[in-house]
């Protein structure tokens, strides 16, 4: 398998994105004005989110309304969960484009709506390592039966998801998680990502990454991720594992760990917050 995906490259109208894992799966719908599409979600459970535009989401009747946002750079979006062995239908008045993140699952959780006033925002790193996480279904919140689901906002010349970091075995230190990275970039430019792993399960990977680029993280180190400078970087993480714990631990690169020391004392980059919350560090 490739893990770095292009865009276009596992297109298949109307979705632009159709990738995943064994466990993690994502899927990004384009919708003209008035468009639709129908999904059935099988033994997946699956969370709708809107990357720009608006949405209405029906379940056997049920439907509910999702403002969106005019991009993933304009503020947090409200969401949709959808469980398992549901048809749903996704439609757009106006149009737009809708990330659908998905796992498999063992347990039967409402349909339900997430308001994006209750979206966590968090601020995380300091100085040239700032970034802003909108904790969309993240371990501790909004219930999911395996589904972590966060979005970064990356301030241009900036590096995200550093030191390095992985989640791919089971410990008191770790999570099993595997993880997919769905980028957009502002101003029509480019930013980079590194994956690379162990002698024992190696991967390699550094991708410059455009709007609507996916990267696959089976296993391994990952990060940083890197905003070139002038152009503002948005990321969509979609993790889920194995186990009936839905947890994020993580362990740094022991080579790089040293790199959180050095933020003692350094503010947070005060182009944070990026959009419409209040963050907290």
């Amino acid at each position: 398998m490739d893990w770095y995906q292009p865009f276009g490259d596992t297109a298949s109208p109307p979705w632009t994105v159709r990738t995943g894992l064994t466990h993690a799966g994502l899927s990004v719908l384009a919708l003209p004005p008035g468009g639709s599409a129908t999904i059935d979600t099988g033994e997946q459970e699956m969370l709708v989110l809107p990357l720009a535009g608006a949405a209405h989401v029906d379940r056997g009747g049920q439907r509910y309304e999702l403002r969106g946002r005019a991009d993933v750079f304009a503020g947090r979006s409200d969401f949709a969960y959808l469980p398992r062995h549901s048809e749903v239908t996704i439609g757009s008045a106006g149009g737009g484009r809708f990330a659908v993140a998905a796992g498999p699952c063992e347990r039967d959780l409402g349909f339900r709506y997430g308001p994006a006033e209750q979206v966590p925002v968090e601020l995380r790193g300091a100085g040239r390592c700032s970034r802003q996480i909108h904790n969309l279904a993240a371990a501790d919140g909004f219930e999911c039966d395996r589904l972590i689901v966060v979005e970064v906002l990356t301030p241009d010349g900036n590096w995200s998801s550093y030191p390095p970091h992985k989640h791919d075995e089971h410990s008191a230190v770790e999570s099993e998680l595997e993880e997919i990275y769905y980028f957009e970039i502002g101003g029509d430019g480019a930013g980079y990502h590194r994956v690379y792993g162990t002698a024992q399960r190696p991967i390699d990977v550094l991708a410059e990454v455009r709007t609507g680029d996916v990267v696959l993280v089976p296993h391994g180190w990952h990060g940083p991720s890197m905003a070139a400078p002038g152009y503002p970087m948005y990321y969509l993480n979609v993790m889920a594992g194995p186990r009936s714990e839905r947890a994020w631990r993580i362990r740094d690169d022991p080579a790089h760990a040293w790199i959180r020391s050095s933020w003692d004392g350094v503010p947070v980059d005060d182009r944070l917050p990026m959009s419409d919350a209040e963050g907290t560090p």
